[in-house]
């Protein structure tokens, strides 16, 4: 039934894929979850309120946001030349899954740190809590549940653009 398939060369695809998807989503959270705090905190009303802070940022993610994925891919070739020193193979596909994954994680990101009661931020700086630990000790461990299930979301489109990547 499957005679004509190479069952090796399927195993070093299946490799490369879930290596590009484990090394892009890794950096994805690693620049995502600060710039989706960053997008939260820079909003109105919010704890460092900064509107033009937060227009810059979210006029980039939304524009690398509506790129599409291949012309990503094409524009970022010398780029990523410039970073790993080839625009081929797994190491040539991280940096535009990256560039093109982080923008997306980073307004989910947003998306959760918003639904986080605004109670628990009050009482955190009614205890005299700093920014930085109503950050750490009050926002982000609200919103985990949404900042993983954005992670998951975000290693799905991964996989598509990982179709695409090599």
């Amino acid at each position: 039934m499957f005679d004509n398939v190479d069952w090796a060369e399927i195993g070093r695809a299946t490799l490369d894929t879930l290596l590009m998807l484990g090394g892009s989503l890794v950096l994805t959270v690693i620049l995502g979850v600060p710039l989706g705090v960053l997008l939260y905190l820079s909003g109105k009303g919010r704890l460092a309120a900064n509107p033009v802070l937060n227009a810059v940022l979210s006029l980039i993610v939304n524009v690398l946001r509506s790129v599409p994925f291949i012309i990503l891919l094409i524009v970022m070739l010398p780029v990523t030349v410039l970073l790993v020193g080839t625009s081929l193979g797994v190491a040539g596909a991280i940096p535009p899954l990256v560039v093109g994954a982080a923008p997306f994680y980073a307004r989910l990101v947003e998306t959760a740190l918003r639904e986080v009661d605004k109670g628990v931020v009050e009482a955190t700086q009614a205890m005299g809590g700093s920014t930085f630990q109503i950050v750490t000790r009050a926002l982000l461990p609200e919103a985990m549940p949404g900042i993983i299930a954005g992670a998951t979301v975000t290693a799905i489109a991964l996989v598509s653009y990982t179709a695409m990547a090599v």
